[in-house]
């Protein structure tokens, strides 16, 4: 069977294609980008796509999933299924699982799992170090031949330069990317929250911005020495975007990803004590915020990541200092990138580039981030101009920790399709529901 997405606007950095566009799709790939003026096949699904944006599908570099051992968080299925109502094709989950994603077989269940739900792609990142303990090199070449996609400890930041050292030259030998948490424990122990005036203010202990500079200074330090692939997850300091700024000027294999609640909030927001503000790394000062729309719109930042980190409720009702870091993201990233849009910082066609074109590339995932002939049929349609407001109680998510709740959002990903199949329309949008009534797939 075929389908045919018709009258959109293709964006496509890959191909360098902006422009109105046809696009085929049968048993999975992508047959081409047609002019409008060619007539649909006979036997194709249309898909009327007038006034939106059609996109190569989406890929959330960091997600966590928490499947295997804390399901009452989340689950393979209900991330994916948060993830597609989000716009986002594919996920690449983290491996602070329980137990962590350290070897062949724990990769294996989590590809099985994300293949049971059938909705999102998910490519699974094994760790560096066993138990991501920090001590002693996880078995990456086994990990990868089982299915993972790169190597990070991430909330444990592999704690010593001579272990990062090495882990570089051994990813490296199976191409991998190494995906660092930087954050320089030594500094920031204790702390709950950026080390600034409002931790002052609120009696909070602090993380200073230099805890993460000082790790992504030695991250590209070390990416020079050994010609690995350096990847530095949720870069969020002034400091860092300078160091990474430098190691692109010097050619060096180190890229970066930026999640919205770093462009988007400040540390004023932990004012009224609400554990949903609370992160790692956490909400910076203004000073901090403007350097990532700096970079955002200098190309210094590759990819916007969600590092959707789902808690139960129960959790994170705990008091600040006790509570747990991080927050659901997958749903609203793209909602609070047209923010950016709409504001006049990027274009759309930059949306994209970080969401989809430089993701596929850091991690090397073969036919996807564009939609060339012979691609995988994920794609991405995006309207955006559609208002609507984030209900949390909406949420796909087993977790309802977010800052979010209530925000207006004005842009938004209205249809997901993943290997040729719609797995989601957006519940307020009618326009193309015809078809996914009829069951359409390719």
């Amino acid at each position: 069977m075929k389908l045919l997405i018709a009258n959109g606007y293709v964006i496509d950095p890959a191909q360098q294609v902006n422009a109105g566009r046809n696009v085929l799709i049968e048993d999975g790939r992508v047959v081409g980008l047609l002019d409008r003026s060619e007539a649909a096949p006979e036997d194709a699904h249309v898909l009327d796509a007038t006034g939106l944006i059609v996109a190569p599908g989406f890929i959330d570099l960091h997600t966590h999933l928490r499947e295997p051992g804390q399901e009452y968080k989340e689950t393979v299925a209900t991330g994916a299924s948060a993830a597609v109502a989000g716009g986002w094709t594919s996920v690449c989950a983290m491996p602070n699982t329980d137990p962590i994603n350290d070897n062949p077989a724990v990769t294996r269940f989590i590809i099985e799992q994300g293949q049971a739900a059938n909705l999102a792609n998910v490519f699974p990142i094994g760790a560096v170090t066993k138990g991501s303990g920090g001590k002693e090199l996880a078995e990456m070449g086994e990990m990868k031949n089982a299915g993972i996609v790169a190597v990070s400890d991430d909330g444990r930041p592999v704690p010593t330069s001579g272990m990062m050292r090495r882990a570089m030259e051994y990813a490296r030998g199976f191409d991998l990317t190494v995906v660092d948490h930087c954050q320089d424990h030594s500094l920031s122990a204790g702390g709950v929250m950026h080390e600034g005036r409002w931790s002052l203010i609120l009696g909070l202990k602090g993380m200073p911005a230099a805890a993460e500079d000082v790790d992504v200074v030695r991250d590209c330090v070390l990416a020079k020495l050994t010609g690995a692939k350096v990847h530095i997850a949720h870069v969020s300091t002034r400091g860092a975007l300078e160091a990474v700024r430098q190691a692109k000027n010097e050619g060096l294999l180190v890229t970066c990803e930026v999640t919205p609640h770093h462009w988007t909030l400040t540390d004023e927001a932990v004012a009224e004590y609400d554990t949903n503000t609370k992160m790692s790394p956490p909400l910076r000062s203004r000073e901090h915020l403007d350097a990532v729309l700096a970079a955002m719109k200098d190309g210094t930042i590759d990819a916007i990541a969600t590092d959707h980190a789902p808690h139960h409720a129960d959790e994170k009702a705990l008091e600040f200092d006790q509570a747990p870091f991080g927050i659901t993201g997958l749903e609203t990233a793209v909602g609070l990138a047209f923010d950016l849009v709409h504001n006049g910082l990027i274009d759309l066609e930059r949306v994209v580039q970080m969401c989809s074109t430089n993701p596929a590339r850091i991690f090397d995932l073969a036919d996807r981030g564009s939609l060339k002939a012979n691609a995988h049929a994920d794609v991405t349609i995006l309207d955006p101009q559609l208002e609507w407001v984030f209900d949390v109680n909406r949420s796909k998510s087993k977790s309802r920790n977010t800052p979010f709740h209530g925000r207006s959002m004005h842009g938004a990903a209205v249809a997901t399709i993943v290997g040729g199949r719609l797995v989601y329309l957006h519940p307020d949008y009618s326009r193309i529901n015809e078809l996914k009534q009829r069951g359409a797939s390719v």
